[in-house]
């Protein structure tokens, strides 16, 4: 059974701060699931006896080689991929890196990653799921930073 596929997915997501006050993105490379080529907040599906904080904290890790801590949840997406036929539930949430220096330890899921201020960030660009999250961030924060 592949999840997201052949029933709903469950991936957790994180739009991760520096001290600067910008975001984490990374483009996802050829081997991912969906939405190749588009750029993501970090995340990953979420494995079997897991919370969800727990899964975005090490796909993070996992991925960018970024340890994280979160700060508390900011929305629920019903990330739904028509013409890849596939279902995600993802709770988004705000975290603040807490090793701030990303290095790619998959590339064949991640080919570039950046920090970015909010105000550069194109939904257009990015995947459905984070494109919600970040439109749900902007609706209740605007494009200023958590401080923290």
């Amino acid at each position: 059974m592949k999840n997201g596929i052949d029933g709903i997915g469950v991936a957790a997501g994180a739009m991760v701060f520096n001290a600067k006050g910008e975001v984490l993105t990374a483009k996802r490379g050829q081997q991912c699931r969906n939405e190749r080529g588009r750029w993501e907040f970090p995340g990953g599906a979420v494995e079997f006896g897991e919370s969800c904080e727990q899964a975005i904290i090490r796909e993070t890790k996992e991925e960018l080689d970024v340890t994280i801590e979160i700060i508390g949840f900011l929305c629920l997406v019903d990330n739904i991929i028509p013409e890849e036929k596939q279902h995600w539930v993802s709770p988004s949430y705000v975290a603040k890196a807490v090793s701030a220096m990303p290095r790619i330890m998959e590339p064949d899921k991640i080919t570039e990653w950046k920090w970015a201020t909010l105000s550069e960030l194109d939904e257009k660009a990015m995947t459905r799921a984070s494109s919600a999250t970040l439109s749900a961030y902007r609706k209740k924060y605007g494009n200023v930073p958590p401080g923290f």
